[in-house]
């Protein structure tokens, strides 16, 4: 998918247990997994897909992807996530997700996903407009107790153009949480200059399915 429009979409006819595997020998240790289906109607699609997925590897893995409710993340932390990224229910129930996340069961389990076009976080698979600033969400939240932020700049997702640098060390800046880069990278190049901005950590995908990065030599490279 290009610039998070769902027309631009472009499907990659691989297993998805042994990709996982693939990336587990190259040696992630976190893979970020997102259930397109769910992200579109707004509800988890793929459990039962992502369920095989976790147990394929030994590695930690993030999910997001039409997360709307209590019992969508419940239902993915008991496939075996280690993580699950809310967006677009944060957002618009923010008083929900307040609540959520003090809860003790959750504290480091969910990731705020912030999906911006222009600085302005969008959500509802990225066809919506909230009004709200990302860098201003990121200092509101600062001291939550999240697992991490997830900024993804939509004019650039899978554009393969590189990260916007300036909007990620902008949102590093606005606070204490972990931040994780998304959105751009085209070569390993890219990843060890969102590394440099401050980012914990940097979503690759499209790229490696076209063979543009080398996922054993990017690791290498940021340590």
């Amino acid at each position: 998918m290009q610039q998070g429009d769902f027309a631009r979409q472009t499907d990659y006819d691989v297993d998805p247990s042994a990709t996982a595997q693939s990336f587990a020998a190259a040696g992630a240790k976190y893979m970020h997994l997102i259930d397109l289906d769910g992200a579109k109607v707004g509800k988890v699609q793929q459990a039962e897909l992502i369920r095989k997925v976790i147990e394929s590897v030994d590695i930690a893995v993030q999910v997001g992807g039409g997360v709307r409710s209590t019992e969508d993340i419940d239902a993915l932390l008991g496939a075996g996530a280690a993580r699950v990224v809310v967006g677009t229910a944060a957002l618009e129930d923010w008083a929900w997700f307040t609540k959520l996340v003090t809860r003790e069961k959750y504290a480091g389990k969910v990731i705020l996903a912030l999906d911006a076009r222009d600085g302005v976080v969008a959500t509802r698979g990225w066809t919506s407009s909230s009004g709200q600033r990302a860098v201003e969400l990121a200092g509101e939240v600062s001291d939550w107790p999240l697992a991490a932020l997830l900024y993804t700049d939509v004019a650039v997702d899978g554009m393969l153009s590189g990260p916007n640098l300036p909007r990620t060390a902008e949102l590093v800046g606005a606070t204490k949480l972990p931040v994780i880069a998304s959105g751009g990278v085209g070569e390993n190049g890219h990843i060890v200059a969102a590394k440099g901005t401050g980012a914990w950590g940097v979503i690759v995908g499209r790229a490696i399915y076209e063979g543009k990065v080398d996922l054993a030599a990017a690791f290498a490279a940021v340590g």
